[in-house]
């Protein structure tokens, strides 16, 4: 196996959850935010199974694979994608999918995690600046947000200064993806840097696995980031993926809070027209530099710092990879035998065809098995 017995012990702490950053923190209450409205249009599925010939069940995968109408970002209606999709696909393809087939509620231990980030990321965010709440009733309102708190940040970077959770966004592979930068600073170099934010459950750093997934979240975020300021991202690309309707008018707490940043607009498509002169015109220099750093969640301890060296084929050509799959031009796939020791935290194992079809059972009772002998 190319992981040891030790993967298999501390898989609890890289199975995507415990360990978390402020960004994707960002991104799940975003994303529970939208669960109810998404599981509603899902109804009666996709679910685990679904009736088929002498009423016996079938797998919704199965049933796409035969009737072969859906992709599935048309199945779990979905407009975008989040970095952290593509970085769980990294991780195991059928867990993600699973998670979207099967939403429900967090256990108590995830649920946990999830207060001792928000507690982390709130005190990062203090360091900074003040929090606003913007009450939002729209999509376009969500937006507007986004896109107000880039217009304060690009001044901020364009003097070197620091910033936190910068929105990102633009098309990939013909997926629109969408995500949040940890931090933004320049370097004694004078050379722009991202740091992302990682915590620790256990006061060791991750193993080779989990780190090949943050990796590859900050070098997607670096991709999209440097196509914003480039110019290479849309408003018309934008809108055809989001859907949204940008000469609805704002709602009044997003057009108060506007107002008192010194933004005077009405429409969402405003807004975005000053976003996309600001990104293009702001002359803001791609990221140089991206590093990870690890920190213990419950006594804030670093523990360590990796310098991601940043592979432009290496990232396309994984992207190109995930995005069949939400494209309906291949099926998911699960984790390869060496890596089985994932499926023991995972909490769809009892499920999983990819495990049961792949053998991944006997697997992983044989080390057990040649002790015995």
């Amino acid at each position: 196996m190319a992981e040891t017995g030790e993967e298999e012990t501390a898989s609890a702490e890289a199975s995507g959850f415990s360990d978390i950053s402020d960004s994707e923190l960002v991104e799940f209450l975003d994303l529970e935010d939208a669960k109810e409205s998404a599981v509603s249009l899902s109804k009666p599925g996709p679910s685990s199974e679904l009736p088929g010939k002498d009423d016996k069940p079938v797998s919704s995968q199965n049933c796409k694979r035969g009737l072969d109408v859906l992709s599935p970002m048309d199945r779990f209606h979905l407009k975008y994608l989040y970095v952290t999709d593509l970085c769980t696909q990294d991780w195991c393809e059928l867990q993600m999918v699973y998670g979207k087939e099967l939403p429900g509620s967090l256990t108590p231990e995830k649920a946990a995690v999830l207060d001792i980030g928000a507690s982390i990321h709130l005190a990062k965010e203090l360091e900074l600046h003040d929090l606003v709440t913007v009450p939002t009733t729209t999509k376009e309102d969500a937006w507007a947000v986004k896109f107000l708190n880039i217009l304060s940040m690009v001044p901020t970077l364009q003097s070197e200064g620091r910033i936190r959770e910068f929105p990102v966004f633009g098309e990939v592979e013909g997926i629109f993806l969408v995500g949040v930068i940890d931090e933004l600073h320049y370097t004694s170099k004078g050379e722009l840097e991202l740091a992302e934010l990682k915590t620790r459950r256990r006061p060791v750093l991750p193993l080779s696995a989990q780190k090949k997934k943050d990796y590859f979240q900050v070098s997607l975020y670096k991709y999209i980031f440097d196509a914003m300021v480039q110019g290479k991202v849309t408003p018309a690309s934008l809108i055809h993926h989001t859907k949204l309707c940008v000469d609805k008018p704002l709602g009044p707490s997003v057009l108060r809070h506007a107002r008192q940043g010194g933004v005077s607009v009405k429409s969402l498509g405003d807004l975005m027209e000053l976003v996309f002169l600001s990104l293009t015109l702001s002359d803001l220099p791609a990221i140089d530099t991206l590093k990870l750093e690890y920190v213990h969640q419950e006594t804030a301890t670093p523990l360590g710092t990796e310098i991601v060296a940043f592979e432009e084929k290496e990232v396309k050509s994984k992207v190109r990879h995930f995005v069949a799959y939400w494209m309906g031009h291949r099926d998911p796939q699960g984790v390869d035998v060496e890596e089985a020791w994932k499926c023991q935290t995972c909490d769809y194992v009892d499920i999983c065809e990819w495990r049961r079809s792949s053998g991944m059972l006997s697997s992983l009772r044989e080390p057990k098995a040649k002790k015995l002998k």
